[in-house]
């Protein structure tokens, strides 16, 4: 005996079988922020009055380039996952809700290559 009704299921607003995978996306995105916005905020203390090119060196290094670059890539994952979020609950107009989602997409796509492309500038040297 099923508990559903069939206007549910004519309806099509059962699960999107996407919860779980978004709850661990952002959890893993979450505790990769914490411990890559360590090592961020550390870098950013050691570089306080140091000269252009020191920091420019400093961020050009292979590693402190890929520690950068993988914390951007965490960042943006979870902040448009976290915008998503806010955005199915909250936006009623199915129009509005998807142009919304659209753009938080293309939004965190955008922030996320001018980031990576800035720091892949500084390590070969552009």
């Amino acid at each position: 005996m099923s508990m559903r009704t069939p206007l549910k299921d004519v309806r099509g607003l059962g699960s999107a079988k996407e919860g779980a995978d978004h709850f661990w996306t952002q959890r893993m995105t979450g505790a990769a922020n914490l411990v890559l916005s360590l090592f961020v905020v550390g870098l950013a203390i050691s570089l306080i009055g140091a000269d252009h090119a020191s920091v420019a060196s400093t961020l050009g290094h292979p590693l402190v380039g890929l520690a950068l670059i993988l914390f951007i890539c965490s960042a943006a994952i979870h902040m448009r996952i976290g915008m998503q979020v806010i955005i199915e609950d909250y936006v009623h107009g199915e129009g509005a809700k998807l142009a919304l989602l659209m753009l938080n997409t293309f939004f965190a796509i955008a922030v996320a290559a001018a980031s990576v492309f800035s720091i892949l500038k500084l390590s070969f040297g552009g």
